[in-house]
């Protein structure tokens, strides 16, 4: 994904860096970013957004427009703007795999570096991972929704917010197991597979629906037409007859879609229609604001479909707009820091996830990143003296790998509910839980 411009940085970072240059207080400090629990609606998190963090810590320059800038607001000292003028990233990530299940309050990733560097790039981490994540999460659910033999594309970017969240949506919600998207740019930027139909607009503008049928047919190598435009049931009918023109031809009608409409029903009686009539091949699509809870409810009520489109509640995220991933200060030269505010508590110390997977049930440890745990350690050093230690894997790869943790998720993690039971699978390490207690006595 595309690196932000510099000046992503909410001003209170740099006023903060401008201090701490001025008072000498650079030494190493250690910063995490992880979502805060609880977390509604969501039984698990799909981290993503990783591999872009690291390219704009890699990347993170300040150029001469942007120091013209900052000086110009009068609030920053000459020091601190050479300072910036020479600005690299220096410290060290340690960071989760771009795809990695992850649960709430578990680092995605921790910041080793001078305080200052390790401040300054608070803002875009965390617009970057959150939103990528959120992105990820949601869709990884629509993938368990749907089941993992249908297809499921993203449809959403004529309402996501912006042109940048829409390039994020595709590769998110491919990288969490969707097949594709409509979004034209993410196919030739990302190397996305790219999907589209037809728009009831294109029916519309011609003397009757056979004969935009069959112009489109005519027109397209693989055509989805759009039947819901005037009559759904007649328009399958019509569809067939396309499908027949096309047969003789030597070619095949590739499916057709639904988007409004009692789609469980309507759906029924269109496969209905092509399998008595002998072209069971011929594929059903449906679309109109779908998404997890409304794909479950089709399928509960007995709709039948070979792929989904889903937009606005994907690329919006619809159930859960935001999600509170925070990125907190955990140790410094004094060494380890406990925050101690009411619902915002944070776990002191470097640390390490160790993950045991069973038959039937996953079971992660947080922990201090000097202990020993049973089972995978998740955090591993993906940036040492501001350099990525190995390239990004292909997306290709990461989406296989989400797509088998997917399966391997145990019944209780699967549940697809507006407010399930938040009994997030992670224990607190010995160590970890007297660390805090020591600290909880050293500042009482």
């Amino acid at each position: 994904m595309p690196t932000s411009h510099p000046l992503t940085i909410d001003l209170y970072e740099l006023t903060m860096a401008d201090s701490y240059l001025r008072r000498g207080r650079n030494e190493p400090a250690v910063f995490d970013l992880f979502v805060r629990p609880p977390v509604p609606g969501r039984r698990f998190l799909v981290a993503a957004g990783v591999e872009a963090a690291l390219d704009y810590l890699e990347r993170l320059r300040f150029g001469e427009e942007d120091l013209a800038y900052l000086r110009s607001l009068g609030v920053f000292s000459e020091a601190f703007l050479d300072y910036l003028a020479g600005f690299r990233f220096t410290g060290e990530v340690w960071a989760v795999r771009e795809g990695e299940l992850v649960f709430p309050g578990e680092p995605i990733l921790y910041v080793r570096a001078p305080r200052i560097e390790a401040q300054i790039v608070e803002t875009y981490l965390l617009n970057v991972v959150n939103f990528h994540t959120l992105i990820a999460s949601k869709a990884a659910r629509v993938r368990l929704a749907a089941g993992f033999d249908a297809s499921v594309v993203d449809f959403s970017p004529r309402r996501d917010h912006g042109p940048e969240a829409a390039l994020g949506v595709a590769y998110a919600s491919y990288l969490a197991g969707l097949d594709g998207t409509s979004n034209v740019e993410a196919g030739r930027l990302l190397g996305l597979p790219v999907v589209g139909t037809m728009a009831h607009a294109y029916v519309m503008s011609f003397p009757s629906e056979l004969e935009a049928f069959r112009a489109f047919a005519a027109d397209h190598p693989a055509p989805v037409l759009l039947i819901d435009t005037y009559d759904t049931l007649e328009g399958a009918r019509r569809a067939l007859e396309v499908a027949r023109e096309l047969r003789a031809e030597g070619r095949a009608l590739a499916g057709v879609r639904i988007d409004s409409g009692d789609l469980p029903t309507l759906t029924r009686r269109v496969r209905r229609i092509f399998d008595e009539a002998g072209f069971p091949e011929v594929k059903i699509l449906i679309s109109g604001d779908l998404d997890e809870y409304r794909i479950q409810a089709f399928l509960a009520a007995g709709g039948v479909a070979d792929g989904y489109g889903v937009g606005t509640r994907l690329g919006t995220s619809y159930d859960l707009p935001a999600l509170g991933g925070v990125y907190k200060l955990v140790e410094d030269a004094a060494g380890p820091q406990l925050k101690k505010s009411p619902g915002k508590r944070t776990w002191p110390g470097r640390k390490q996830v160790w993950r045991r997977w069973g038959e039937d049930a996953v079971r992660d440890v947080l922990g201090l990143a000097g202990e020993q745990a049973a089972g995978e350690p998740l955090l591993a050093p993906r940036m040492r003296e501001g350099r990525r230690l190995a390239a990004p894997e292909p997306l290709a790869a990461v989406r296989e790998r989400v797509r088998g943790w997917l399966a391997r998720l145990p019944e209780d993690l699967r549940v697809i509910a507006a407010d399930p039971k938040p009994d997030y699978p992670v224990e607190i390490s010995s160590g970890l839980a007297a660390l805090v207690r020591r600290l909880e006595r050293a500042r009482h």
